[in-house]
C-alpha cells in the first residue's frame, strides 16, 4: 500500500502529488496505457478470427468434417492440461505469498488446541478463562431459563395478540460451553477504563424450544456463533468493587448459523433459513452490535448511567469518495469475443452504516465526487470498508475492496490518498477527515463558513451532531375505555425521523434509548417529538424544541423534564439533549476565506467532475402539477322515482300478468352505480343519492338503465342518456332542478332525476353548514354525502431504501382514503422515482378522515408510509399542503401536494322537502301543502337560518334545562324526520349527575310502533346525541299528531324505574316542517303542556 499523507508527506503537499494530472481535464493522461488497451482489444479479436482459418482451409481442400472435429479435440485437450498447470502454480504462489494468513485461518477453522506456550503478539490465549466458563455454564443455563420464562416470554405475549399462548417449553444450553479463543487488551486508551476484545466461538448443543398452542405450532433451534465481543470496564474507582460497570457489545456483526428443528424443518430450506438467520441477526444487532451495547452496573446509584449505556461518539469521519482508476473490465459482448468496460459503483461501510454511490456507466476510471459522514463509536476496532462493484442486470460483479482502521484517520486528522483494491485491480481515491466533537458554540460560525465552501453530494455537510437520550415519560393520557397505552416516540429533525421501541400497557414508560441526528445549521432547526400509541393513530403528546436553545446552554446540554402539549395536565417527558460542534483541526487544513472557494482536494472548478454538486439541479421545494390539477367537480345524482314501467313478471306459465321489481344502473366517468330493488311496483320510489367526481372534458354523458330483478337474468325496462355539458357549465340542469327522462327502447316509462354540480371552495367558512345540510338531506338508503373533495398530486420520492442493501427497488405508491385506493405506475429500479400522477377522493368527515400513502417495491414489500389527516389541511393556508413529507416505518421522503375543497351546494336541498310533487299524490292535496309555509327560499337565506338555529338562543335556559331538536317532513320519502342533537343544563336531583337519554312518542298513539329512544349518556348534564329518527306516514296524518319528547335518567342498575328530568310536547301543526332548522326547547314538568 502506498504511504498516506499523514505517514510520509507534508501537510501542505497537494493530495496525490505523485499522480500527475492533465492540465486541461484534470484527469490522468492517457499515455501509452490507452494505446496498449486498444491494441490488446484488437489483438484479441484477430486471435479469435484466426481460429476460423483451419475450418476454411479444410472446406477448401474438400476434407471431411472428421478432420476438423479431431483437430478441435486435440486443441481442447491441450488447453485443459495447460489450465490445470496454471491453476496449480497460482495456488502454490498464493500459499507462499500469504503463508501466515492461511496457516492462521486453517488453525482457526479446525479449532485445534494450541499449546500454552504458543502466542501471537497482540492476542493472548485464556485457557484459564475457558475453564471458569465451563464450570459456570450449568448455572448460566439456569439463569437463561429463568430469564426467558419470566421476562422474554411475557414481553413476546404482550407484543402481539396472536402470541398470547407463546411459551418456552425447553431451554438447555447443553454441555458444550462457549469458548474464548483469544483475548486482546488495548492498554493505551483512557486511564479510567479497561478495554478488552474477546474472540468468542460457540459451537454447542443448545436446545431452545418454543410453542404457540393457539396455532399448534412448535419449533426449536440449535445455533453456532462466532465474533469479537468488546468488553469495557468503566469507570475505575477507588472503592470496591473498583469497576463501576461492565459494557459489552460486538464491534461488527457476528456470524451466525442456526439449525431449526420442529415445524417439519421448514426453516431449514436455504431461502427461509437465510431469512430467519438475518432476522435473528437484526435482533442481535439491535441489542449488542454498535451503537447498541449491554450495560451491567456493578454499584448502586451509578452516576450518569445513560452516558455509559449510550456514550457520545468518539468522532465523525467525513468520507470523500472521489474517484477510482485502473478498474478491471467485466463487461463482455458477442459471447466474450469483444471486451467492454465496467459500470462501477462503490459501497462504503463503517459498522452498520452503509452508503451506496451512483453508477458510472462504461468507465474504468470513474469519478464520483460524493461525500458521506459516519459516526465512529470505538477506536480502535472499527474499520472503513469500500467495495467496488460492476453494475449488471442480474448479478453485480465484484471489482475489489479496501479496508482502513479508523484509528489511522484519528492519528492523521486528514488522509488523502489512492488506496489499492484487494482481490481485484485498480485503486480508489479517498479523502478522510476526522471531525472532533467540541462543546463550544463559538466554533459554530467558523464551521458554517467552511461548510459553505464544501461541495458535498448527496447531502450538504453537517455542522453539528445532536444526541438525544430518551429516558422516560410520566402520566401519559389513557386510551378510550381507560385502557393503558403502548407508547412509542417519534423524533424528527427537519426531514429525518427516528422511532423508539414501544413499551406495552403503561402510561409511564421507560425507554432508555439514544438517537443521533446530523445538523446542517442548528441555529434554525428544531427537534419535533411526538409521543404516540404503537398504532400511530393516537397521539399522546407533542413537543417542539428549537435547537438554538442548546447553543446557550451550559456544555451545549439540556438534562431535564419537558412538559408535553396536547396531552394530559401532568404529562411530561424526561430527555437529555447533547449537541457537539463538528470541528476539523485547522492544523491539518486551512479554512477558506470566501464562500464558494474550492477545497484543496477538489478538481479544477471550471470543469467539475461528473457527479459533483454543481451539475445536479437543486431539489425542488414544491410540486409542479399541470394546470388541470384541482379543477375537478362533484356531480350529485338524485335518483328519485320512475313511472309507467312495463310489467315483466309472469305467473302460471304467462297466464297471470304480474308487475316488475325495478332497479336503476347509472354509468358515468368510468364508474357505475346501482340502486336498491323495489319489489312489485311499476311506479317505484328510490330516493337515493350518488356522487361522482367529474372533469370539464366535453362530450360526457350520463347513461341510466332500468332493469327488472329476476332469479336468472334481469329483464330490460329501458334506458336513457343525457349530455352533462349543461350541468357542468351552469350547476343545475334547469331552473326547477328536476327532470323527467323518457326511457328508450321500451313502450312506456320515464325516470325522475335531479342533478347538481358541486364546486370545491378553498375555505372552511361553510364547512359546518355543509355538514349540517348533509345530515338533513341524508337518507337511510344512500351512502353518506361528501362534504369535501381531496385532490392529491404525487410528484416524486427520494432516498428510498435499497433492495438487499445495494440494488434500488422498483417502487410504486398507493393512496387510500376510506375504501378508495389509487395505485401509481411502477418505476423500474430507482430509489428516487418520479410518478407525476394526481387523483381525487370524496371526503365525508373532514375532521376524522385521513390520506394514507404507502410506498411499496415490486417484490420487496413496504418501503415507507405516510398518514396525512385532513384536519391538518383544514388548518393550512388555502386548505393546501405542498412540501416534502418524511416516510415512517422506513426511510425516504415524498413530494406531494394535497388540496382540500369544501363542497358547498348551490341549492342546499333542505327547502326541496317543501316542493310540490307534480307527479305524486301530494299534488292532489293542495290544502295539505297550504298549511305549510311554502315559500321558495334562496340558498343564502336558508344558510343564514341554519347558522342562526345553531347559535345560542336569546332566551334564558329554563330551570329544567333544554333539548335541541330538528323536526321536518321529508316529502320525497313521505317521512317525518327528527334529529335529537343534545341537551343542556339538565336538572341534577341526587348527589351524582344523571345518565340521560331522550324518548320520543307520536301522540295520541302510545304503542311501541311510534316510540323512539336515543342511546344513554353516562353522568352528564349536557349530553350530546346527534341521532336521527323517522316515521313513515302521509302528510295529513302528520298534522293530526303531537311529538312528545321526554328526557329521562335510569334510577339504578337493578331497577326498571326511570326518572323524568323534563319533557316537551310539540304540536306539529304549529311547526314549520319545511325549514329543517335546529331549535332549543325548554323542558317542563310532567304536568305542563306545550312547547317553547
Amino acid at each position: 500500500m502506498e504511504r498516506s499523507q499523514g505517514e510520509g508527506s507534508s501537510p501542505n503537499q497537494p493530495p496525490a502529488a505523485h499522480a500527475k494530472l492533465d492540465p486541461d481535464s484534470g484527469l490522468p493522461p492517457a499515455g501509452p496505457g490507452a494505446r496498449s488497451e486498444a491494441l490488446a482489444v484488437l489483438t484479441s479479436f484477430v486471435r479469435r478470427l484466426l481460429v476460423l482459418v483451419p475450418v476454411y482451409l479444410a472446406g477448401a481442400a474438400g476434407l471431411s468434417v472428421g478432420f476438423v472435429v479431431f483437430g478441435l479435440a486435440l486443441y481442447l485437450g491441450w488447453r485443459r492440461v495447460r489450465d490445470e498447470k496454471e491453476r496449480s502454480l497460482r495456488a502454490a504462489r498464493q500459499l507462499l505469498d500469504d503463508e501466515e494468513r492461511l496457516t492462521a485461518k486453517t488453525l482457526y477453522l479446525s479449532q485445534r488446541e494450541l499449546p500454552a506456550w504458543v502466542s501471537f503478539p497482540d492476542v493472548e490465549k485464556a485457557e484459564w478463562l475457558n475453564k471458569i466458563v465451563a464450570q459456570v455454564w450449568p448455572f448460566l443455563g439456569q439463569y437463561m431459563e429463568k430469564l426467558l420464562a419470566e421476562t422474554v416470554a411475557p414481553a413476546v405475549r404482550g407484543s402481539n395478540p396472536h402470541l398470547q399462548t407463546f411459551t418456552f417449553t425447553r431451554v438447555e444450553l447443553g454441555e458444550k460451553p462457549l469458548r474464548i479463543i483469544g483475548v486482546k487488551v488495548h492498554p493505551n486508551q483512557r486511564k479510567d477504563q479497561i478495554l478488552l476484545d474477546l474472540n468468542i466461538s460457540y459451537v454447542g448443543d443448545v436446545q431452545i424450544d418454543v410453542e404457540i398452542k393457539k396455532y399448534f405450532c412448535k419449533a426449536g433451534s440449535q445455533g453456532h456463533l462466532h465474533g469479537i465481543l468488546r468488553v469495557i470496564l468503566e469507570p475505575l474507582m477507588g472503592d470496591l468493587p473498583i469497576v463501576g460497570a461492565v459494557s459489552m457489545f460486538f464491534i461488527r456483526r457476528p456470524t451466525l448459523d442456526i439449525n431449526w428443528t420442529g415445524m417439519t424443518n421448514l426453516l431449514d430450506i436455504p431461502g427461509l433459513s437465510s431469512l430467519s438467520d438475518t432476522m435473528i441477526m437484526d435482533s442481535i444487532a439491535a441489542f449488542l452490535v454498535l451503537p447498541n451495547r449491554l450495560l451491567v452496573p456493578l454499584v448502586p446509584d451509578l452516576h450518569d448511567v445513560a452516558q455509559l449505556r449510550s456514550p457520545l461518539p468518539r468522532g465523525i469521519i467525513r468520507i470523500h469518495l472521489l474517484a477510482a482508476r485502473g478498474l478491471s473490465s467485466k463487461d463482455k459482448y458477442v459471447k466474450g469475443l469483444i471486451e467492454g468496460k465496467s459500470d462501477p459503483y462503490a459501497l462504503v461501510r463503517v459498522g452498520t452504516q452503509t452508503f451506496c454511490s451512483r453508477v458510472i456507466n462504461e468507465e474504468l476510471n470513474p469519478q464520483w465526487g460524493e461525500t458521506y459522514e459516519v459516526i465512529v463509536h470505538e477506536v480502535p476496532g472499527q474499520e472503513i470498508e469500500v467495495e467496488v462493484f460492476d453494475k449488471d442486470p442480474d448479478k453485480d460483479d465484484f471489482l475489489g475492496r479496501m479496508k482502513l482502521d479508523v484509528g489511522k484517520v484519528l492519528q492523521a486528522g486528514v488522509l488523502d490518498d489512492w488506496y489499492p483494491l484487494q482481490s481485484g485491480q485498480g485503486q480508489v481515491h479517498l479523502r478522510l477527515e476526522w471531525l472532533s466533537l467540541l462543546p463550544d458554540a463559538e466554533k459554530l460560525e467558523q464551521v458554517l463558513q467552511w461548510n459553505r465552501g464544501v461541495s458535498s453530494k448527496p447531502e450538504p455537510p453537517s455542522a453539528a451532531i445532536l444526541v438525544v437520550y430518551l429516558d422516560r415519560a410520566q402520566d401519559l393520557p389513557l386510551k378510550k375505555g381507560n385502557k393503558e397505552p403502548n407508547p412509542m416516540v417519534q423524533l424528527s429533525v427537519q426531514d429525518v425521523t427516528q422511532e423508539s421501541k414501544a413499551v406495552y400497557n403503561t402510561n409511564s414508560p421507560v425507554w432508555e434509548e439514544a438517537f443521533r441526528f446530523f445538523l446542517q445549521d442548528p441555529r434554525s432547526q428544531e427537534l419535533d417529538v411526538q409521543v404516540k400509541d404503537d398504532s400511530r393513530a393516537l397521539t399522546l403528546g407533542a413537543l417542539t424544541l428549537p435547537l438554538a436553545r442548546l447553543l446557550t446552554a451550559s456544555e451545549l446540554t439540556l438534562d431535564q423534564w419537558f412538559q408535553l402539549s396536547n396531552s394530559g395536565p401532568n404529562s411530561r417527558l424526561y430527555m437529555k439533549l447533547v449537541m457537539r460542534i463538528l470541528y476539523l483541526d485547522s492544523s491539518q487544513i486551512c479554512f477558506p476565506m470566501m464562500p464558494g472557494t474550492a477545497g484543496p482536494w477538489e478538481l479544477d472548478s471550471e470543469s467539475p467532475p461528473a457527479g459533483s454538486s454543481v451539475d445536479v439541479p437543486p431539489r425542488p421545494c414544491h410540486t409542479t402539477p399541470d394546470s388541470h390539477f384541482g379543477t375537478e367537480n362533484v356531480l350529485r345524482i338524485h335518483v328519485l322515482e320512475a313511472q309507467d314501467l312495463i310489467a315483466k313478471d309472469r305467473f302460471l306459465g304467462g297466464l297471470v300478468k304480474g308487475k316488475s321489481d325495478p332497479y336503476v344502473k347509472l354509468k358515468l366517468a368510468g364508474r357505475s352505480f346501482r340502486s336498491r330493488v323495489v319489489r312489485e311496483d311499476l311506479n317505484p320510489r328510490w330516493n337515493e343519492v350518488f356522487e361522482v367526481i367529474v372533469t370539464s372534458i366535453p362530450g360526457q354523458e350520463l347513461e341510466a338503465e332500468v332493469f327488472d330483478k329476476d332469479l336468472d337474468k334481469d329483464d330490460f325496462l329501458g334506458r336513457c342518456k343525457m349530455s352533462l355539458t349543461t350541468v357542468l357549465n351552469s350547476g343545475f340542469l334547469d331552473e326547477v332542478k328536476w327532470i323527467w327522462l323518457t326511457l328508450e327502447d321500451v313502450p312506456s316509462g320515464r325516470l325522475h332525476l335531479r342533478l347538481e354540480r358541486l364546486t370545491p371552495r378553498l375555505t372552511t367558512a361553510d364547512l359546518e353548514e355543509v355538514l349540517q345540510v348533509n345530515s338533513l338531506i341524508q337518507t337511510q338508503k344512500s351512502a353518506e354525502l361528501a362534504a369535501a373533495l381531496l385532490s392529491v398530486y404525487l410528484e416524486r420520492a427520494e432516498d428510498l431504501p435499497l433492495r438487499k442493501g445495494t440494488k434500488p427497488p422498483s417502487p410504486y405508491a398507493t393512496l387510500t382514503v376510506g375504501d378508495t385506493t389509487h395505485k401509481t405506475k411502477t418505476v423500474s429500479q430507482s430509489s428516487a422515482p418520479v410518478w407525476d400522477e394526481s387523483t381525487s377522493f370524496l371526503i365525508r368527515k373532514p375532521h376524522t378522515e385521513s390520506l394514507e400513502l404507502q410506498v411499496r417495491g415490486e417484490g420487496t414489500g413496504t418501503l415507507g408510509s405516510l398518514s396525512l389527516p385532513c384536519s391538518e389541511l383544514l388548518e393550512a393556508e388555502g386548505l393546501c399542503l405542498d412540501r416534502w413529507f418524511t416516510l415512517t416505518n422506513g426511510q425516504g421522503q415524498v413530494l406531494l401536494r394535497a388540496q382540500l375543497g369544501i363542497l358547498v351546494s348551490q341549492h342546499s336541498g333542505v327547502e326541496a322537502h317543501s316542493h310540490s310533487h307534480s307527479f305524486s299524490s301530494l299534488a292532489e292535496e293542495p290544502e295539505l301543502w297550504g298549511r305549510l309555509p311554502h315559500a321558495t327560499t334562496s340558498a343564502p337565506e336558508l344558510r343564514q337560518r341554519l347558522v342562526h338555529g345553531d347559535g345560542p338562543p336569546e332566551a334564558t335556559v329554563g330551570p329544567l334545562g333544554q333539548v335541541k331538536l330538528t323536526v321536518w317532513y321529508y316529502g320525497e320519502e313521505r317521512k317525518l324526520v327528527s334529529i335529537v342533537h343534545s341537551c343542556r343544563a339538565l336538572r341534577q336531583n341526587g348527589r351524582d349527575p344523571p345518565d340521560p337519554y331522550v324518548s320520543l312518542l307520536l301522540l295520541p298513539d302510545k304503542n311501541r310502533g311510534t316510540k323512539r329512544k336515543t342511546s344513554q349518556k353516562k353522568r352528564t348534564l349536557n349530553p350530546e346525541f346527534n341521532e336521527r329518527f323517522e316515521w313513515e306516514m302521509p302528510m295529513d296524518e302528520v298534522f293530526r299528531r303531537k311529538l312528545d319528547v321526554s328526557v329521562k335518567s335510569s334510577s339504578s342498575f337493578m331497577s326498571r324505574e326511570r326518572e323524568l328530568l323534563g319533557k316537551v310536547q310539540l304540536d306539529l301543526t304549529e311547526i314549520d316542517l319545511s325549514q329543517g332548522a335546529a331549535q332549543w326547547y325548554d323542558l317542563l314538568d310532567d304536568k305542563d303542556k306545550g312547547s317553547s
